[in-house]
């Protein structure tokens, strides 16, 4: 394992490296930073220092057992899929995996339903026995053309219609975003399938697996480098003036690297009720949606499903969505992309600064794409070093 350094407060100077000064301060120790930092110190011999305000590795994707013994995502659930080979050739030098195709049910009108929307939900909505073809015209009679196609509403009821948006797109996303969808960009509920056929998986990647031991051990696989320091529980704005480095790559919010200065990026956090039943299993699926308005909760999600762990228990959490917290999910609204823009101009202009990350570039990315992110940087870094200064110093905007 690499060097591991829990600070709460410091105080004097920190001797780190040998007192030699690292090739690369980075900030955050999730998928972004960990990757990018795997990558300088295997491919190209860099000396690393990984900082992160929270006491473990692994960002949101941080699972550990829980006082009763089961494996839980401490920050909800992390499904990994994805159709790039090239994304799961690199971390699976860092695990084994176990298949896995996520299944989610929403709780409408008394029924538990596939969702995306599929032939099974319409059929038992709707007490019908359609085929796929009925399905879609069924759909196509439903739908309320659009115009001008620029919101979640509009993607919506312009491909299935006003009731099926009401049963389960509106009440779920006012909560999930506290906006309603007529507020809120296309591309939120642009992502979102509907199918008229039976396919009740919630993604159709090539790709769907999860970490065979977790994603925590994968992590401590890809940060078990000799060139690579760990600096845990500690917030970057302590160290850095005290730490010597050539490069820093930032994968925390680009707001607060610049204290703010045109003003607070728009976050939606997340607050997680976990509890752990006397019981070996909960439901059906790992997730259940509550799209209902009157439920304050977004969702329910059990993860043994997730894990494959046998245990006689079981551990849930509840999915609250708040305005005020960790921030999880940029809200994409035009106005805040006006207000990213500004602060990646002035990032442009700060020499010796790389942002990465969903919280560096203010974007919301699936986990595979993060470390497609973190691997083109490594691949630009890769051919800066190669025809760079014999000192290797390279200067990154």
């Amino acid at each position: 394992m690499p060097q591991v350094t829990v600070e709460h407060a410091i105080h004097g100077p920190l001797h780190l490296n040998n007192g030699q000064p690292y090739d690369y301060l980075i900030v955050g120790a999730g998928f972004a930073g960990s990757v990018i930092a795997e990558r300088l110190a295997a491919g190209l011999g860099q000396n690393v220092l990984v900082v992160d305000r929270r006491p473990h590795i692994a960002g949101n994707a941080y699972d550990c057992v829980d006082e009763a013994g089961v494996m839980i995502h401490r920050y909800g659930p992390h499904i990994f899929h994805t159709n790039a080979q090239r994304i799961v050739d690199y971390l699976s030098r860092f695990t084994q995996w176990r298949d896995y195709s996520h299944r989610v049910l929403a709780r409408v009108d008394e029924h538990l339903v596939p969702i995306p929307i599929n032939l099974t939900t319409l059929n038992t909505l709707f007490g019908l026995d359609m085929d796929e073809d009925q399905a879609q015209a069924f759909l196509a009679s439903r739908a309320e053309p659009v115009a001008d196609v620029r919101t979640s509403e509009d993607v919506v009821i312009n491909q299935i219609g006003r009731e099926l948006y009401e049963k389960f797109f509106r009440g779920y996303t006012r909560k999930q975003w506290g906006l309603d969808p007529s507020e809120l960009d296309k591309s939120v509920t642009s992502r979102i399938p509907t199918r008229t056929n039976e396919d009740d998986r919630y993604f159709t990647d090539t790709f769907q697996m999860m970490p065979l031991h977790g994603y925590t051990r994968m992590f401590e696989r890809i940060l078990d480098h000799p060139r690579i320091d760990l600096l845990l529980g500690t917030d970057f704005r302590a160290v850095r003036d005290r730490v010597q480095y050539k490069q820093l790559i930032y994968c925390g919010p680009i707001d607060e690297f610049f204290d703010f200065c045109f003003g607070k990026l728009p976050y939606r956090s997340l607050r997680f009720q976990h509890e752990t039943l006397a019981q070996g299993r909960l439901q059906a699926v790992a997730v259940v949606n509550f799209p209902d308005p009157a439920v304050p909760y977004t969702r329910i999600t059990e993860y043994k499903h997730l894990t494959g762990q046998e245990h006689a228990r079981t551990s849930i959490s509840y999915e609250f969505p708040c305005a005020e917290g960790e921030p999880y999910y940029p809200i994409p609204r035009l106005e805040n992309a006006e207000l990213y823009k500004r602060y990646s101009t002035l990032a442009d202009n700060t020499p010796g600064v790389t942002f990465l990350g969903r919280l560096g570039t203010y974007k919301y990315y699936n986990m595979d794409q993060v470390v497609g992110q973190a691997l083109a940087l490594y691949q630009r870094i890769e051919r800066e070093h190669s025809s760079s200064a014999p000192t290797g110093e390279l200067e990154i905007r």
